[in-house]
């Protein structure tokens, strides 16, 4: 399934290739949606629909030509998958038919791997496969942890309570973390205080969402800000929020302009820091022990654990063939949703 223009989904059938002496084979389950991302290429917002990044300068440029174009997007960006092997190729050792492998590889019906990533990002025994569809999400939400650098007994505001947001606030805690989750919507909220933020902020219906936090800290403030929900206004709010020295990991994926964040105010005044978070690098000072595998991992073995609730967060699952009507849901707000997921 691809994005073939904004807001357009088709069906492609593409040929899956012979498969070697050390690949396998796998059949998708399911794949989750990402309200985020995804989003922004399937209503055409996404900045790679109007520039090209350089990977050598790291720097966004222009596309060159006219008939350049970031569509078709293949696989719609997809990267909540999980499959089971179904074929193996003749010298395959460490894996078998039947186990269930997690990964990231779009909204496609089946996926070729080497042996080797096949053993290494198997799902453990006893966790429901739903679960397997967080692995890059959650990867990116304890990234997000990683960076926040959080020591137990301190106040952590996470602004965004969508499928990110709710993974984040539930990490914090693990750290020892009282949160105060923010966001615009009550549904969202509601699974906030179910899975145990000390205190909900609905930022549409509170004058002064900053006052609001300095109030439940005593006046002081909150240690760690993590925003991602992508909005600059929260990016603001989230600076403003914070105590003296404090820091804010900036892990959503902003979209145009940011006229609604003021550095000459609170950032400025109170020598807030600003981290910013992304799924391609890790915290400097711990490369030496973490890795991307090590985080898939880690959040795994939390949800085996029961430490970590991550099928709570699926709201819709709808079929394959009906992915086009999930991304007008989500794309219109039709309705309340958290984790809308393909099932195959």
């Amino acid at each position: 399934m691809d994005f073939i223009a904004p807001r357009e989904v088709a069906w492609v059938e593409i040929e899956e290739p012979a498969l070697q002496a050390d690949e396998v084979r796998l059949s998708t389950l399911y794949s989750g949606i990402s309200a985020g991302t995804q989003l922004t290429a399937y209503r055409g917002v996404n900045p790679f629909v109007q520039k090209q990044f350089n990977g050598e300068s790291r720097l966004f440029e222009p596309r060159e030509h006219s008939e350049s174009s970031l569509y078709p997007v293949r696989g719609c960006w997809g990267y909540e998958e999980v499959g089971v092997v179904t074929e193996l190729g003749s010298g395959v050792k460490g894996v078998k038919e039947g186990d269930v492998v997690y990964g990231t590889w779009g909204h496609k019906s089946a996926h070729t791997v080497s042996a080797d990533f096949a053993h290494d990002h198997k799902l453990p025994e006893g966790v429901d496969p739903l679960a397997g569809i967080y692995s890059q999400m959650g990867a990116i939400a304890l990234n997000a942890i990683l960076d926040a650098d959080i020591h137990i007994g301190e106040t952590v505001a996470v602004f965004g309570q969508g499928v990110p947001g709710q993974l984040v606030a539930q990490l914090a805690r693990l750290n020892g973390a009282d949160v105060i989750a923010i966001d615009l919507d009550d549904y969202r909220l509601g699974f906030s205080q179910k899975l145990g933020a000390a205190h909900t902020i609905n930022s549409r219906q509170t004058d002064d969402v900053s006052k609001r936090i300095k109030e439940l800290t005593g006046g002081k403030g909150a240690d760690v800000a993590i925003e991602i929900s992508g909005a600059a206004g929260a990016l603001h709010e989230a600076i403003r929020c914070l105590a003296y020295n404090g820091r804010v990991v900036t892990a959503g994926f902003y979209q145009g302009g940011a006229k609604d964040l003021y550095l000459g105010e609170e950032f400025h005044h109170n020598r807030i820091s600003l981290i910013g978070s992304q799924i391609s690098g890790i915290n400097p000072q711990l490369t030496h022990r973490w890795d991307r595998l090590r985080m898939e991992r880690t959040i795994m073995e939390l949800a085996r654990a029961g430490r970590l609730k991550l099928t709570d967060l699926v709201t819709h699952q709808v079929a394959f063939e009906q992915a086009d009507a999930a991304y007008r849901m989500l794309d219109t707000n039709a309705e309340p949703v958290l984790q809308v997921v393909i099932k195959f």
